[in-house]
């Protein structure tokens, strides 16, 4: 009997010491090729990313701690010195670059708000039940997205321009008058062509998000009574708001890189818009108009790191509603 336990209980340690010697050894070959294997496939996607991110991040922060110095009578072309916070110190006491990031903020207080609530407006509508011809109100709400933003803005210009829009004609006639590209108009004017265009990726974003709710818990809101209504803010907004926080976080930061829209209506020759009328305009005339590389390179870190503390407060905001 003794002998009959002594060799069971060596027969029960070889079976246990087999798996662990075969997870030992498959640990021992899988391991480094797994690691090769997601380096070979993540590695394309690093390389890029530091090429065309980091890389010119890195160059344009270097630019900005430099300027050019003539030295003498010139002759030799103006020689590249190293100028600390120089060029900080001149952005931010810039009138022009001032000003113009306070339009920018201006015009995200606004276009924010109104893109946000009109994409969950028309997202909301399209997962209600009571909504036919879902395909064919979401390829109508998302092909303005498929315009490039500079075709949008040409066609707005035309649109927005006195003698040519068929808009401004009918207005006239009925005895109202409306100056779109100049004076404080041109500030909403911008804000419908970046709506027009940004309204259906967000509106798609957030009604993807819709359609992973669990039916379950829209069938027993409404067997409790709550209409289309009630369930459309009390249970489905809930459940999306990370993707609407995504899409809040993503319209800020294109807010910020507001340009083509204004680059548009200022080159139509009928706008109070100047090359200095965002942040980013300004940057542009800086590099393209005034050869001033280093200052342009100093107004877009400035941009990026705006756009780096309105990230964090509108990330930190949401964790807290969602740790709630």
């Amino acid at each position: 009997m003794a002998s009959l336990t002594s060799a069971t209980r060596l027969r029960g340690r070889t079976r246990a010491a087999r798996p662990a010697a075969r997870a030992g050894a498959t640990g021992g070959t899988v391991r480094p090729q797994r690691r090769a294997g997601v380096l070979l496939l993540l590695g394309p996607f690093f390389v890029l990313f530091a090429l065309t991110y980091l890389a010119p991040m890195a160059y344009a922060l270097w630019l900005s701690f430099f300027r050019e110095k003539f030295e003498g009578v010139g002759w030799e072309g103006p020689q590249r010195v190293f100028a600390g916070f120089h060029n900080y110190t001149r952005a931010l006491t810039d009138t022009d670059f001032l000003q113009g990031t306070g339009r920018v903020l201006l015009y995200g207080l606004v276009y924010v708000p109104v893109l946000i609530a009109l994409a969950a407006t028309f997202a909301l509508l399209l997962d209600s039940a009571l909504t036919a011809a879902r395909r064919f109100f979401q390829t109508v709400l998302f092909l303005p997205h498929i315009v490039p933003g500079l075709i949008a803005a040409i066609v707005w210009v035309y649109l927005y321009t006195p003698g040519l829009s068929p808009v401004i004609d009918a207005l006239d006639s009925a005895g109202v008058h409306v100056d779109f590209l100049n004076g404080g108009g041109v500030l909403f004017s911008l804000v419908n062509i970046a709506v027009w265009q940004a309204l259906g990726f967000n509106m798609v974003l957030i009604y993807v998000a819709l359609q992973a709710i669990p039916r379950n818990t829209v069938e027993a809101a409404r067997i409790d009574g709550a209409g289309e209504i009630r369930t459309a803010f009390s249970v489905k907004l809930p459940q999306v708001f990370p993707a609407v926080m995504v899409a809040t976080l993503f319209t800020i930061i294109g807010s910020l890189q507001l340009f083509t829209e204004p680059q548009i209506v200022q080159s139509s020759g009928n706008s109070s818009v100047t090359g200095s009328w965002t942040p980013n305009m300004l940057a542009y005339s800086a590099a393209f108009e005034s050869n001033d590389y280093h200052y342009a390179a100093t107004i877009s870190v400035l941009i990026a790191l705006l756009a780096g503390v309105l990230s964090f407060v509108v990330t930190t905001l949401a964790n807290r509603r969602n740790a709630r």
